[in-house]
């Protein structure tokens, strides 16, 4: 038996390697399979496909690639990694994760927070420029925040900003950009009220979407951000040049505060989203990093060249409630048993992932110390039989004497289909189901899933913050990131107490709840959690790759 079930899920791989895909952002944060950033296993066009020759930089240049063209570098707007990984490089927000991941200062010196936790005041650094020698000021910060949560913008972040008093009111349309307690008491101190107490905001204040954005520029000219000439940068580097869908140059900031930190005078981004190639310009020294392709995992991944670090983010499947068999939890844990996660993350994925048999993928530190993770344990398992056992009893339920047709839809990705039909198959063995595929362009796709229009759905999130709530307020009834049509005031009370708490063994109590209350639901099935792999070229070095946020170049460093 464990022969046969060996063969087809290699017989799925051998035919996911013969695709080429183009790539799907997936969700908010959703890594680019190809870049810097990830294990890289998404293809864009034909394998082997040339890449344009690398040019040759005056000074010490790193050579990365981003994977493809940002979606935006409106820091509100690029909501993905592939915007994120060059915005956090560009930019600077007022706290910036250290060396050890952790919320230190970035434009803002200090802080001082009041007693009850609700507001906070920070103080920017005097010597804090714009690339264009502008001083970064408070106001730059209220721009950027208003313009965030401004119901015009769209803004797929603007859900992060609603801890801050009259943001949720006025990006929902119920209030006005004065209702957002966001102010510039003088230049260079600005002081933000917050609806309640939020342990973990200065680590929110990492994120992209709170960069500043200089404000005289925007007024005069709103599309700042598109192009190289009018993008104007407050971090490590600036935005030399910017050949769309193919290059970009980031040169050394001078007007950066923290300047002589920086060792590289140089990063050329390359838009190469097809393994293979990426892979062989890094062999023939075009690129200093790549990601593996998967069907060298195993020869290459345990290499002196190789950088393996956690992630904190999961790929899961979304069921939706709204549509048959799925209303019936049964069912939908009966899929859930007759998965088996191990043998996708170790036959079909590989990479050195792990199967996750939790929400919260590893990495945020409990208030006893021991990993969330591990605090709350496994909540799902492999058994066949119980799966079979529930899907009986669910069908019954229903009424039905034969299970709906079910559909699984995936954004086109060799990887992605690698999985679904890893799953199709197990679903055909372990549960007698027959399951259609359907791939779909991202665009098509996301908006699909956000309209409830997918049955079964696969789905992805990298967390936006260091706080394991981040994952799972995306499932409370009227948030953004739902897209289950799951509806539960029990399990809304639960993440208001997990955001507000200023208990934290109380806090974590509610989460570890929230995380049982979603396995038991099954309203979203995991698979596995991400991880980092990367090739990195000798003499590259301080490259920080935060486990939950963004890669940094500012110590990064390359002998010459």
């Amino acid at each position: 038996m464990k022969e046969r079930k060996l063969l087809w899920v290699l017989l799925v791989m051998l035919t996911a390697l013969f695709l080429a895909a183009c790539t799907a952002n997936e969700d908010a944060g959703e890594p680019q399979e190809g870049t810097d950033t990830e294990e890289g296993n998404d293809e864009d066009g034909e394998d082997g496909e040339a890449a344009e020759e690398t040019p040759d930089l005056d000074g010490k240049t790193l050579y990365i690639n981003n994977g493809q063209e940002p979606a935006s570098f409106d820091p509100s707007v690029g909501f993905d990694q592939v915007s994120w990984d060059p915005l956090n490089n560009l930019m600077e927000g007022l706290t910036r994760l250290d060396e050890n991941s952790e919320a230190a200062e970035g434009v803002a010196e200090s802080w001082d927070i009041t007693e009850d936790g609700l507001t906070y005041t920070f103080h920017l650094r005097e010597d804090a420029n714009w690339s264009n020698g502008d001083p970064v000021v408070a106001e730059d910060f209220v721009f950027a925040w208003k313009h965030m949560l401004d119901p015009d913008t769209a803004s797929p972040a603007a859900f992060l900003a609603y801890y801050i008093e009259g943001g949720e009111e006025y990006n929902s349309g119920d209030g006005s950009a004065d209702d957002v307690n966001v102010t510039a008491v003088d230049d260079k101190t600005l002081e933000v009220v917050l609806i309640q107490p939020t342990g973990f905001f200065l680590d929110l204040l990492t994120n992209p979407a709170f960069f500043p954005i200089n404000h005289q520029i925007a007024e005069e000219t709103p599309d700042w951000y598109a192009e190289a000439d009018t993008f104007v940068a407050n971090g490590p580097f600036m935005l030399e040049t910017w050949e769309h869908d193919s290059e970009m140059i980031f040169a050394k900031n001078p007007e950066y505060w923290d300047v002589d930190a920086v060792k590289l005078d140089y990063v050329h981004f390359s838009m190469v989203n097809d393994t293979n190639t990426q892979y062989q310009m890094f062999q023939t020294g075009e690129l200093d990093t790549a990601s593996i392709p998967p069907e060298m995992s195993d020869e290459l991944i345990d290499g002196d060249d190789v950088f393996i670090g956690e992630s904190g983010g999961l790929e899961f499947y979304r069921f939706n409630l709204t549509e048959e068999p799925f209303q019936n939890k049964k069912i939908r844990q009966a899929f859930s048993y007759a998965i088996n996660r191990d043998d996708i993350a170790e036959y079909v994925v590989k990479q050195g992932v792990e199967p996750a048999y939790g929400f919260v993928s590893p990495g945020f530190t409990a208030p006893d110390g021991k990993d969330f993770r591990e605090e709350n344990g496994d909540l799902l398992s492999f058994d066949p039989d119980l799966g079979k056992q529930l899907l009986e009893e669910g069908m019954q339920e229903e009424g039905y004497d034969e299970l709906p047709p079910v559909v699984l839809t995936y954004s086109t990705s060799d990887v992605n289909q690698a999985v679904a039909e890893t799953m199709q198959n197990m679903l055909s063995e372990n549960l007698g189901i027959d399951v259609t595929l359907e791939n779909q362009e991202w665009n098509v796709f996301s908006e699909a899933q956000q309209n409830l229009e997918l049955q079964f759905s696969r789905s992805s999130f990298l967390n936006d913050y260091a706080d394991p709530v981040n994952f799972l307020e995306s499932f409370i009834s009227d948030s953004y990131m739902n897209r289950t049509g799951f509806e539960s005031a029990e399990y809304d009370e639960l993440i208001e107490k997990g955001k507000s708490e200023t208990d934290e063994e109380k806090r974590y109590e509610y989460l570890y709840e929230a995380e049982r209350m979603l396995a038991e639901e099954m309203i979203a099935m995991p698979i596995r959690y991400y991880n980092v792999v990367v090739l990195e070229a000798d003499g590259v070095e301080g490259i920080l790759r935060h486990p939950v946020g963004y890669f940094d170049l500012k110590y990064a460093d390359k002998a010459e």
